[in-house]
């Protein structure tokens, strides 16, 4: 018999730890309705939930959803217990949010990474490099002249730190990222696999006599404070001089690109694919939603939001949400929208007073050519 707490050799993924409803409901410090004996082996959504399996009910409109689920138990928001039907042979977990419990249940059933430390046999270090008795350096690593891993850090398959990079401490670089010279990373950073801290930026200028673009020299670099964290294939480009900077806190998705120079505040939140042109500002707490792109040296202030697929031509106020392509205050930009999907209607009627005008006059009006 599986132990509760335990690893299920029976159970499949991360989610192999099973808690019985009453176990879980004692972490969490939650109200327990329902059987407490009943096995918790992985989280799913209410429409897919089995009967060993965990979901969550953040508003009385899932009550619904609830009675149709086979799931065995459910977290409950405070807002939503209510209205709660009875939990007959089920648990319902009452927690003042179901989201945030829902984070502490995943880091249970999939606890952070950890690393032994010491250097795998194929790393290749610099003998002016200092890595902490604590790190772990993962096979094919290149650390290069001077450059400094902290401890507990770990660095890991493949990837290549340039000369004079720091890594702070506890600080985890996945396989195949490059961080190229004199770039510094704080505490607590985590590069995902692909990410490039560091390339040269994008700039030139045209030669006089041929016209043909310079390159323009980046002598700068990038600082990322603690608690960065930045997805798969991103790139951080360094400043032409001084430093591009990531806010402590900020998280960056997957293929995001920051040009050279860029100031990113704290705890800022950048999706999949959004692009930030060269020496662009955001204040402490900005959301930029998926593929938003920002021309250069705009700003956007603090607590902003900008909708997804924006197109960003001017500097934004602090705490106000923008959106469109080009991007503009959210109420005039749905009010544009609007008034768009209004003109097929409009040119309709427009045709249909035209014709009915040329039948009535000796001089018709004549719609303008196509």
């Amino acid at each position: 018999m599986t132990r509760t707490g335990a690893i299920d050799p029976n159970a499949r993924g991360p989610a192999a730890v099973m808690f019985t409803s009453g176990e879980l409901a004692a972490r969490l410090q939650a109200e327990l309705r329902g059987p407490s004996t009943i096995r918790i082996r992985g989280l799913e959504s209410l429409d897919a939930a089995g009967p060993e399996q965990l979901s969550f009910v953040r508003d009385p409109k899932f009550w619904t959803m609830w009675s149709a689920s086979r799931c065995g138990a459910a977290l409950v928001s405070r807002r939503a217990a209510e209205s709660a039907p009875p939990p007959g042979d089920r648990a319902q977990l009452i927690v003042p949010d179901a989201d945030s419990a829902l984070i502490q249940i995943l880091s249970m059933m999939s606890p952070p990474p950890t690393f032994e430390p010491g250097i795998h046999e194929s790393a290749v270090i610099d003998s002016t490099a200092t890595v902490s008795k604590s790190a772990h350096i993962g096979p094919g690593v290149v650390i290069g002249p001077r450059s400094f891993v902290g401890e507990r850090a770990a660095v890991l398959a493949n990837s290549v730190l340039g000369a004079d990079v720091s890594i702070g401490r506890h600080s985890v670089i996945y396989p195949n990222v490059v961080i190229q010279d004199r770039c510094i990373l704080g505490e607590h950073v985590t590069l995902h696999p692909g990410v490039v801290v560091g390339a040269d930026g994008f700039g030139y200028y045209p030669d006089p006599r041929t016209r043909m673009p310079m390159k323009i020299p980046h002598i700068g670099s990038v600082v990322i404070e603690d608690h960065v964290e930045i997805g798969s294939n991103s790139t951080i480009d360094r400043g032409k001089f001084g430093a591009t900077r990531i806010g402590a806190g900020t998280k960056i998705d997957n293929l995001v690109q920051i040009a050279h120079n860029c100031v990113i505040g704290k705890c800022c939140i950048i999706c999949g694919m959004s692009g930030l042109s060269g020496s662009v500002t955001l204040g402490d707490g900005v959301t930029l939603a998926g593929r938003v792109g920002i021309a250069d040296n705009h700003v956007i202030g603090a607590g902003a939001t900008v909708g997804a697929g924006s197109g960003v031509m001017d500097d934004i106020p602090p705490g106000e949400t923008w959106l469109g392509h080009p991007a503009r205050p959210g109420r005039t930009a749905l009010r544009i929208i609007a008034s768009i999907q209004q003109l097929p209607d409009l040119a309709a009627e427009v045709r249909k007073l035209v014709r009915s005008q040329a039948g009535s006059s000796q001089n018709p009006i004549k719609p303008p050519a196509a």
